[in-house]
């Protein structure tokens, strides 16, 4: 028998062998879905592409009707219902995303559909859900969410629709992956947010079917590292709120972790800042909203170009339901660290003009002020002086720094709240 080829790719079929998912499943799950969910657009951009030194292309999923991409397996799973099935209704659980995509696709086929949702989930998300006409259940954690919607279930005789840990859902959710090869087969990575793994289960089966070179890796957020710790051995603590809250998951798939052990290049963890800074950017230069789940591809791109230096990167944009307080909280929080809004706190004598002095000098500098505060009470300044609060706008950290040079050579004693 003749050797194979020294750096021959890898036998896909083997490497997939036993898989819960194959690629059939896929592609038959896309004739299914077909009609009824949107093939949303990837397309590249060229500015992100500059600063994160690679090509980069968006596969736009916060654009599908529900603004998200599970609405794929949730109908995927809904259609391979029987009648007595549909006729009883299912049962999910989700923080939100799930939720909506088998709110929507229940009501549309005409199936009865309960959604239990943990507490905390955003507003946005619960009346989006509601407005599908699911009947809502608010209950503890995501994980008591997942043994109060079995109990539950079973007690209402309704089918459970998991939100990732089934292979009707993974090959569903797969389905993004054909569509991205097919609009750029250029393609040499994709980057993939991971909850509890359906998402680039599903992705990487069909993408390294079709490409079995192609480098899949998967992001999650550094405070739920579940999978980053059963993949790599590894027992970071998971805790706290993430503003990548469609992530958060605790406990990841049986099924997923399996295919993502196997199939999955790698798999990294991106800060809160860096969420952050990643759904700032998708607004100020893609002007797309995306929620801090969806973001997490970019985050991991912009906190490590190096790793993806000169390569043709597919990042999908998994979904855009985020509450608008949370958006403007995100905005100026950005603002602030790019030294564009800013605090200072200014030690001024009490007595009249300093004000004015103040605000003089702020103007011929360049600075716009947005807010002022007095402060003669709650303040270690002595009797006679006055603590000038004032919140400012600034082209950038340059020019931040150039404004505070002139506060100091004009004699006024200023800082940043924080940093004296």
């Amino acid at each position: 028998m003749p050797k194979a080829p020294k750096n021959a790719p890898p036998d896909q079929h083997a490497s997939q062998a036993g898989l819960a998912v194959t690629p059939d499943d896929i592609t038959a799950a896309a004739a299914a879905i077909r009609s009824s969910v949107m093939v949303t657009e990837c397309d590249q951009s060229r500015t992100l592409s500059e600063i994160c030194g690679c090509h980069l292309w968006l596969k736009f999923e916060n654009l599908q009707f529900t603004s998200t991409f599970k609405e794929r397996g949730a109908l995927n799973r809904l259609l391979a219902l029987s009648p007595d099935e549909r006729r009883r209704g299912v049962i999910a659980m989700s923080a939100g995303n799930h939720a909506q995509g088998v709110a929507y696709h229940a009501h549309r086929l005409g199936i009865p559909a309960t959604i239990v949702m943990p507490v905390g989930t955003p507003m946005v998300k619960i009346e989006n859900t509601r407005r599908h006409g699911a009947e809502i259940i608010i209950s503890g954690t995501l994980e008591e969410c997942g043994e109060f919607a079995i109990a539950h279930g079973k007690a209402q005789n309704l089918t459970m629709i998991h939100p990732y840990d089934d292979p009707l859902i993974i090959a569903g959710q797969g389905t993004i992956a054909l569509e991205m090869l097919a609009s750029v087969p250029q393609l040499d990575t994709l980057v993939v947010p991971i909850g509890g793994g359906g998402l680039i289960s599903g992705m990487a089966i069909a993408a390294k079917s079709l490409k079995p070179e192609l480098q899949i890796v998967g992001v999650q957020a550094q405070l739920y590292p579940s999978m980053y710790n059963a993949i790599k051995g590894e027992h970071l603590p998971m805790r706290g709120d993430t503003l990548a809250e469609g992530i958060a998951v605790k406990a990841p798939g049986r099924i997923t972790t399996d295919i993502i052990r196997r199939l999955v290049d790698d798999i990294v963890l991106v800060t809160e800042d860096q969420i952050e800074r990643a759904v700032a950017m998708l607004i100020a230069i893609e002007k797309t909203v995306v929620e801090g789940a969806g973001a997490a591809g970019l985050a991991a791109v912009l906190a490590a170009p190096e790793r993806f230096a000169g390569r043709n990167v597919g990042l999908v944009l998994t979904g855009g339901n985020i509450d608008t307080r949370l958006i403007a909280s995100v905005l100026t929080r950005e603002l602030a660290r790019e030294g564009r809004l800013t605090q200072i706190a200014i030690d001024i004598v009490d007595r009249p003009g300093q004000l004015a002095a103040v605000s003089a000098l702020l103007a011929e500098a360049g600075a716009n002020i947005i807010e002022v505060s007095h402060q003669r009470t709650f303040s270690d300044l002595p009797a006679k002086g006055t603590l000038l609060e004032v919140v400012i706008e600034t082209r950038d950290r340059a020019h931040l720094n150039e404004v505070m040079k002139r506060l100091s050579e004009a004699g006024f004693v200023a800082w940043l709240p924080g940093r004296r």
